[in-house]
């Protein structure tokens, strides 16, 4: 059983989100946490050139309230809004709130997703606690 659960939230595959926390919800020791995070990718450089950066258009608030939208209140989750690179800094947050595991999705496979999608399989590498990978349909 375990006391403190990492949901990563891709947006864009938000469906399966509920399918994570039913899981975290079944290995989860009484009192546990679950924490969902977001990670923002950094605009690159050359690109933030011609980007006009003001705080109303800044994402992070909205993905906090998305994110809080699918807690749907519940006293047993936390979320965050982080910047980095997924595949990366999910597994660093993990390591600063002593996570003892990380339920991510994954693609079903295919000739583009060759196993796990990219995402999930560097988290499984770097992860410094268990990685539980939740597939859509299974």
């Amino acid at each position: 059983m375990y006391s403190s659960i990492l949901i990563p939230v891709a947006l864009d595959h938000e469906e399966l989100v509920g399918k994570k926390i039913d899981a975290a919800r079944k290995v989860m020791n009484p009192g546990g946490k679950i924490t969902l995070v977001t990670v923002l990718e950094q605009i690159p450089g050359f690109a933030a050139e011609f980007v006009t950066v003001k705080p109303e258009n800044h994402l992070t608030t909205k993905v906090k309230e998305r994110l809080d939208a699918l807690a749907a209140g519940a006293d047993d989750i936390e979320c965050h809004v982080t910047e980095g690179k997924p595949g990366v800094r999910i597994s660093e947050v993990a390591g600063d709130l002593g996570s003892d595991l990380i339920i991510v999705g994954a693609h079903n496979p295919s000739a583009m997703d060759y196993f796990l999608g990219s995402t999930a399989a560097r988290v499984a590498r770097r992860a410094p606690c268990s990685v539980l990978i939740v597939r859509p349909g299974s």
